[in-house]
Formats: C-alpha cells, structure tokens, sequence
C-alpha cells in the first residue's frame, strides 16, 4: 500500500512540474511572439504598460475583462490618432502590466490605478473610453476622482450586476487565491490552448472572430498563468463594488455616452445600457447592430462614437501641453 501511494505521489508531482514547466514555455514563448510594443509608467501599486499614438486633445483608453491593448489597438486607434492623443492602457495584471496584490482587483482600486496613471503623464481632463468591465472602471473613476477625466464614452459596459457570470467566464470564478494560483501554473495554459478558441468565438458572437486577432489583436497573450490568475482575480472582484457605485451613478457630473450592439450576448443592453438612461443625467445611448466586441468588429462606429463623444464633452477642443514627452519612461 505505501509502495502504491508512493507510486502515485511521484505521478502526481512529475505531471504538476511539467505542467509548470510547458506553461512556462509558453508563456516565453508567446512573450517572445508578442513583445510589448509600448512604454511603461510606474504609479503607487502597479507598473502600467500603454501604446501612445497622435498629438493633440487626449483620449485614454480602458479595455475589458480578459482583454489588453490589443482589443482597441487592433483598429480604433489609427482611426482617431490623426486628431487626438490616443492613449491604450494594458490594465494593471492585464497585457504586460503588474501589479503588486489582488488589493487593487476591486473596481475603486482599479480606478486609483487609472487616475494614478492620467496624472502620471499630466493629462488634462482626458476623455476615459472603457469597454467592458472598463466602462465599470471608468464609472468608478468619474465618481471617485471626478477632477480627473473630462467625459466618459462607454462601449458594452458593464454597469450593473448581471445575474450570473457571462458564459465565457465561468470557469474562471475561482473565490480561492491559491486555487487559482494552482490551477494558472498548471491546467490554465492547456485549457486554453484548446478551449481557447471556442471561448473567444462565445466572446465575439454573434459576429466572427477576425483570423489575425490572436496576433494583431493581442489575444495570444492569454495562453498565460498570469492573465489566467489576473482575469480570475478580476473577475471575483467585479461585483464587490458595483452595487455601491450604481448607487451614486446619479451624482456624475460629467458627461457620459454609452455605445452598445443589440446582439450582444456577453452582456445585455437593456440592463447594462437602456437602465443608464435613467440613472445617470444627460446619458446619450447609441445602439448598432453588433456584439460584444464592438472594438474590434465595428472600429469605425466606435472611433466615431468616441469622436462625437470627445466633442460633447468638450475635450475634442481641449489642446494638450506639448506632445509625446509626456509618459516617455520606458521599460
């Protein structure tokens, strides 16, 4: 009976460490693929990786949950660059950005993150662009550090507590930190590697996923045991706050667009955009055919709606002090 579990404990512990070990790999291997095209800045908590392109009124952009700077880079950006200072960020624990503890994976502590980061590189009431979980990080950032940000343009937000957890999530609602730690180092990359797909399709339904998003849009970077820990960490984190922010959504005071595809089916409209009418003053909601992934399926309506939006709020008319010496700390 010993020689049997000392047979098994040896299975066990050689399957674990080359479960480590391909993950590794591939995570170097992915790295190696998609290296970090951008610059980095240090805020309190986090070192925060973002691409900048164009000169002129700033617009900061905040993808989504399991995202990174490739979802807007993949097309937007070179559609507004020509006129504004466009600048992605890859989310704290996102991309090729770190943070330092799960503390900061609640909305609040996210939104520090990004006023920490608009400040760092002496922006002057930028328009926040958030898609996704982003919009309910920019949300967070208008009420917690209203002085910050000039408008919010919204795209597929979440904005209030769905139901249950969106399909493609589920299985990363994960409560145990050290659950998730384990299963990140171990079955996270393989599960990825071949769930992977049919996740991302679930993600872009009803619409197609485009064939070089893997690559131009940044989503080979998920095959990593941090991007599995981070969006879990997120993820588990999300709703923490959300009810006491829907609360004062009323008290925003800047101006706040919302842009939604009617065919979404990671997050309802009606809930996540058409209840924002009524909570927050002056909300403009604009509906286009489409699904979750407006950034990258629809960058021209997106830019536009980003565009006409950084006109309402006035920041389309709003110069910034010099150019691209702002944030030229690099890695």
């Amino acid at each position: 009976m010993m020689t049997l579990l000392l047979i098994l404990a040896v299975v066990v512990a050689v399957t674990v460490s080359g479960l480590v070990i391909f993950s590794a790999w591939t995570a170097s291997r992915v790295e190696k693929a998609l290296p970090p095209g951008g610059k980095f800045v240090d805020v309190p908590g986090a070192r925060i990786h973002y691409i900048e392109k164009g000169v002129g009124p700033a617009i900061v952009m905040v993808h989504g949950l399991g995202g990174q700077s490739g979802n807007f880079a993949y097309g937007v950006v070179e559609k507004l660059m020509n006129d504004f200072r466009v600048i992605v960020i890859d989310r704290p624990g996102a991309g090729y950005s770190t943070r330092e503890s799960d503390a900061s994976a609640p909305l609040k502590g996210q939104a520090t993150f990004i006023a920490d980061f608009i400040q760092a590189l002496k922006l002057e009431k930028p328009l926040l662009v958030g898609h996704s979980l982003g919009g309910a990080i920019s949300l967070a950032v208008a009420l917690e550090f209203p002085d910050v940000v000039g408008g919010l343009a919204l795209v597929a937000p979440l904005t209030h507590v769905p139901p249950h957890v969106p399909e493609p999530f589920r299985p990363l609602d994960i409560d145990s930190s050290f659950l998730r730690s384990l299963l990140a180092w171990t079955v996270g990359v393989p599960i990825g590697i071949v769930r992977g797909p049919k996740i991302v399709k679930m993600i872009f339904a009803p619409e197609a996923v485009p064939s070089d998003f893997a690559t131009r849009g940044g989503g080979l970077l998920t095959l990593r045991p941090s991007h599995f820990y981070s969006v879990s960490t997120d993820l588990v984190a999300a709703d923490a706050d959300l009810p006491g922010l829907v609360a004062r959504y009323g008290t925003i005071r800047v101006p706040v667009a919302i842009l939604y595809g009617t065919s979404d089916e990671v997050l309802d409209y009606h809930q996540h955009g058409e209840a924002m009418t009524k909570e927050v003053p002056g909300l403009r909601l604009k509906l286009v055919e489409g699904g979750h992934m407006l950034p990258v399926t629809r960058p021209e309506a997106t830019a536009e709606f980003i565009r006409e939006e950084a006109r309402r709020a006035g920041v389309a008319d709003r110069g910034q002090p010099g150019s691209l010496r702002y944030g030229s700390q690099t890695a």
